[in-house]
């Protein structure tokens, strides 16, 4: 924004400083004069002459209060300069900051040296936002990279069927067709995943009451031929009902994710899934288990990553987009819940997800 240029605020506080010590001295000096000289008699200089004494002490109290209040005024100008270039001092690093972020740099922090005052919790919570911008910035970068490679994969592939057919009239058209309609799905599976993506993380959707197990119940049913056919069991238990408020078909989404990432992240034959609802005070918990291969603390921080995967999956049927818990992860922040993540000691992963509850008759 366009603004005319004005007065800084040092000036601004070095008038007010030096105007405040005006009146201050103005006061004092009317105030000697009305308390101390207002009695003072008249005096004879002559016989037969009288003259007011206040007369003669103000010719020389005028003089005197003149080059006092100069003095003041000198004083408070120069200390009042000098006082306010000290107490702005960290405005200085806080806006030197500032326009750093606004050229680009997030990784500058203020780090503003001495005890806690106003302008040190401004700059800590400066420094607080710029770390998590820097955060979702590069963020933001490596799911840019990652979506960008992800949907370049089917496109490519796409390019070099149709290249192959080219070459080679006499090639299976129904065998392209399939391996066209196969990469084509993934395709549109991906772009549909980046669309949920960005529409739960702009939060608009209605809010409405949601039971979280049914949505589990459904979720498992929805996916026990897949857990069948990779040789996985799915067990459910918790809660009757575990009322929460938000968008039905989001939460949908993120318990589909959940089991869906249990039983394809799994072991190769007898793995197991454990899908687990209660309730604990004002918070409605989602629990999602699953044998599999051992991971690291590490490796499990950057798995809600967009496009990152844990493991191999035990069939590549099912390769998904590498969104699934960046998803899962987006629709429980939308609600204002909170995911952990935790690897079991005997391999795979347990999965948990706080969403705030609401009272039983008005979750129905």
């Amino acid at each position: 924004m366009d603004r005319a240029p004005g007065l800084s605020v040092r000036l601004k506080l070095t008038l007010s400083y030096a105007g405040f010590l005006m009146i201050a001295g103005a006061l004092l000096l009317a105030t000697v004069w009305v308390f101390l000289l207002r009695d003072v008699a008249v005096v004879s200089s002559r016989p037969g002459e009288f003259v007011p004494i206040r007369s003669i002490i103000l010719q020389s109290y005028a003089p005197a209060t003149a080059a006092v209040l100069a003095l003041l005024l000198v004083f408070g100008l120069l200390g009042g300069w000098i006082l306010a270039g000290r107490m702005l001092a960290p405005l200085t690093h806080i806006t030197h900051a500032t326009r750093l972020a606004t050229n680009g740099s997030l990784s500058h922090r203020i780090r503003l040296p001495g005890r806690k005052d106003e302008f040190r919790e401004l700059a800590d919570a400066f420094d607080g936002m710029l770390a998590q911008l820097e955060a979702h910035v590069a963020e933001q970068q490596r799911f840019a990279a990652n979506a960008s490679h992800e949907l370049r994969t089917p496109l490519a592939i796409t390019k070099t069927l149709i290249d192959v057919a080219r070459a080679d009239p006499h090639h299976d058209t129904g065998q392209l067709i399939d391996r066209l309609h196969t990469v084509n799905n993934r395709a549109i599976d991906l772009t549909e995943a980046l669309l949920l993506l960005s529409r739960a993380d702009q939060r608009s959707f209605t809010r409405e009451p949601v039971d979280l197990s049914l949505l589990a119940e459904e979720a498992t049913e929805t996916l026990l031929p897949l857990a069948e056919k990779q040789g996985v069991t799915i067990e459910t238990h918790g809660d009757t009902t575990a009322p929460t408020i938000g968008s039905p078909t989001l939460l949908l989404q993120l318990t589909t994710n959940l089991v869906h990432n249990a039983i394809v992240h799994n072991l190769p034959e007898q793995g197991s899934v454990w899908v687990d609802t209660s309730v604990r005070g004002k918070t409605v918990v989602l629990t999602v288990e699953n044998t599999g291969e051992k991971l690291t603390p590490q490796r499990v921080s950057t798995l809600t990553e967009p496009c990152q995967r844990g493991t191999e999956r035990i069939h590549t049927d099912h390769a998904g987009v590498g969104l699934g818990l960046a998803i899962v992860k987006t629709i429980t922040h939308a609600h204002d819940g909170t995911l952990t993540l935790t690897p079991r000691s005997a391999g795979g992963l347990r999965i948990t997800v706080e969403l705030p509850a609401i009272p039983p008759h008005t979750g129905r």
